[in-house]
């Protein structure tokens, strides 16, 4: 019987304090061989669409993942999500379809969930101020992840809708922090220690020649598209960069792959994965003075961790259709 769960469903059950435990341990099995995650394949579809198909397997839980992803920017006209996604979660031992899900809010919970894991095993441990670039429902689900592996005491939020910010400050008005509406993000950007940019960007929006030595980045929010991105080559070339996985990368990115084409970055810049600094296989910072960059392309074996941590509470509580799909 297969498990079906509908976007509030899951919604109700993702439990933040386990995912990031999950997304870090899945991390880790990439890099000791343990799981798989091949570079993703992209179609056409309408209106300058893409058509994403994620695949990622696991050997320790014995589950595999598909996750449609659809980037079409014409849903902009309709009122519509830019991104949509649905994931087939089946058992590698019997092939059974385990579950099918709605991938919204695992989405937005592993990505934040990976950037968490990025800032605990890269940034300063005395990291205290936040920027983050963009101030959507993303955005706070970085504050929310991020507040809860460094002693974050204060957030520079840029967003250019003052609308958004203040729907930013009430959604976060369960923490102790003091938000500030960043003027610039030249200004977020020279006076935070850790800096999350979290825009659907096609040309950088941040520069290298504003960070300040020390700074962590996550960089998160550009599509998975070679000729989109968020930073420039300049912020590439003066990082140590670290990926969450170097094909798709190498493959997906285009804060990547547009450094490399610009002459600021060769591939090898790219062959650090956060699996392989999580298990010690490789360094991420090296001293307090490193200026270290996150690149998040995000992956299907994060969203299959995520996804395992559902189909384990929606079994143990009754909630969603079980669906007889071989009938």
């Amino acid at each position: 019987m297969a498990l079906v769960l509908r976007h509030s469903e899951i919604s109700a059950l993702l439990d933040r304090t386990t995912m990031f435990a999950a997304v870090e341990r899945a991390l880790a099995d990439l890099s000791a061989g343990i799981a798989q995650n091949p570079a993703p394949s992209s179609m056409d579809a309408a209106e300058d669409g893409r058509v994403i198909p994620m695949v990622a397997q696991s050997g320790t839980s014995e589950l595999a993942v598909v996750k449609v992803l659809s980037d079409l920017p014409g849903n902009r006209s309709r009122a519509l999500p830019r991104q949509r996604s649905t994931m087939l979660v089946t058992s590698t031992r019997t092939g059974e379809c385990v579950a099918v899900l709605d991938g919204r809010a695992i989405t937005a919970i592993r990505t934040a969930a990976a950037s968490a894991v990025a800032t605990q095993h890269l940034a300063r441990t005395d990291s205290s101020i936040l920027g983050i670039v963009g101030a959507g429902n993303l955005a706070v689900e970085h504050v929310r992840a991020i507040h809860s592996v460094r002693g974050i005491d204060g957030v520079f939020v840029w967003s250019r809708s003052a609308d958004t910010v203040e729907r930013f400050r009430d959604a976060l008005s369960d923490l102790d922090l003091k938000i500030e509406h960043a003027v610039s993000v030249e200004q977020l950007a020279r006076q935070s220690n850790i800096v999350c940019t979290l825009t659907p960007s096609v040309d950088p929006v941040l520069f290298g020649d504003w960070l300040v030595d020390g700074t962590h980045l996550n960089v998160v929010g550009a599509a998975p598209r070679p000729d989109e991105r968020e930073v420039d080559g300049t912020a590439i070339a003066r990082s140590r960069v670290v990926v969450d996985s170097t094909a798709t990368a190498l493959s997906k990115s285009g804060d990547a792959l547009l450094a490399i084409a610009d002459g600021a970055a060769q591939e090898s810049d790219f062959h650090t994965e956060l699996g392989d600094v999580i298990t010690g296989r490789k360094v991420g910072r090296t001293a307090d003075s490193d200026i270290t960059l996150f690149d998040s392309t995000g992956i299907g074996l994060e969203d299959l961790a995520v996804a395992e941590l559902v189909i384990e509470r929606a079994l143990s509580t009754g909630i969603g259709a079980r669906v007889d799909l071989s009938s």
